[in-house]
């Protein structure tokens, strides 16, 4: 017998509820998944207070952190009646980042589940948000939730760049398809693949292309839509998308996958992510960019070796 899977959901520590709790608790329902929900509380000017007096202090923040438990606890309880099995926890500490790493490895989960947290770009730059190191270090697939209009997705897309020399990319895009399959089967949702384009990201030296000229030359320019085509044509296939599914859009990827989420009101899109070594054109490299403008929910598939 099967061990049960397992979803973390990582809440607020100022106990606000959010629609993460809603997705969370449908997709551990639809996939019979225990979900363990957990809060890492950190409150600066309690923690510094104790240089005034560290045991009232202390006591104010077990006090705290009790609150919390049984705010989670109370969240928990309709949960649990509509059959989902729900731990609850809430760890003191001040930077989460490791910590949800180190729960991740002792306590394997199939998804981390998390509400997108918005920060402005000048916030981004000067400091590196908890989502973005997530983002960038999380070993297991993703979920970060936004823009709900329904708590089980009804209409999913994966998003994926075919089209590379390196055989690494291969693999990864059919990772991400059989993420999106297994993600929409189970919802009972509808399932798009988009492969966005842009001949500007790709390089002429990869593809032994002389100079410019002959790289933008239209028969050139032929042959590589071509080529496109087809790979995104056999990577489809080989994972059982049906024609009327399949759509190569030529365009700024974050730029069609925003306008297309939009246009078609989108709950979930399935992208992959691989090195942030500056390599924009790298497939999910895009992540970091569309994260806080997607108008829907993100679901970001790792790469198996981190």
């Amino acid at each position: 017998m099967s061990e049960q899977l397992r979803f973390m959901l990582v809440v607020s520590p100022l106990m606000e509820n959010s629609p993460a709790f809603d997705r969370a608790a449908a997709l551990a329902k639809a996939w019979g998944a225990a979900l363990h929900i957990v809060a890492f509380d950190y409150l600066e000017g309690l923690a510094t207070a104790s240089l005034v007096n560290e045991q009232v202090v202390e006591q104010m923040r077990l006090g705290y952190v009790e609150r919390h438990r049984q705010w989670l606890e109370e969240q928990a309880r309709p949960l649990r009646k509509i059959g989902v099995p729900v731990t609850t926890e809430v760890v003191w500490v001040e930077r989460p980042l490791q910590e949800i790493l180190v729960h991740l490895k002792e306590q394997p989960m199939a998804v981390l589940i998390k509400a997108l947290e918005y920060e402005s770009l000048l916030s981004r730059i000067m400091f590196t948000p908890l989502d973005i190191h997530l983002l960038r270090e999380c070993p297991v697939p993703l979920h970060f939730v936004s823009h709900v209009q329904h708590a089980l997705p009804r209409k999913i897309v994966a998003a994926v760049d075919p089209f590379h020399s390196d055989t690494q990319f291969k693999d990864f895009n059919d990772r991400i398809l059989r993420e999106a399959s297994k993600l929409a089967s189970t919802c009972n949702a509808e399932l798009d693949v988009i492969y966005a384009h842009d001949l500007s990201s790709i390089s002429a030296d990869e593809f032994d292309f002389n100079n410019a000229s002959t790289f933008f030359s239209p028969g050139k320019a032929k042959t590589l839509f071509d080529a496109q085509a087809d790979a995104f044509r056999e990577l489809a296939e080989r994972n059982g998308i049906a024609p009327e599914q399949q759509h190569m859009i030529m365009g700024n990827p974050a730029k069609v996958l925003t306008h297309y989420a939009d246009a078609y009101n989108v709950d979930v899109i399935v992208m992959g992510r691989v090195g942030h070594r500056g390599m924009g054109r790298l497939v999910g490299s895009t992540v970091e960019h569309l994260l806080y403008k997607m108008p829907c929910s993100v679901w970001v598939v790792s790469p198996e070796d981190l």
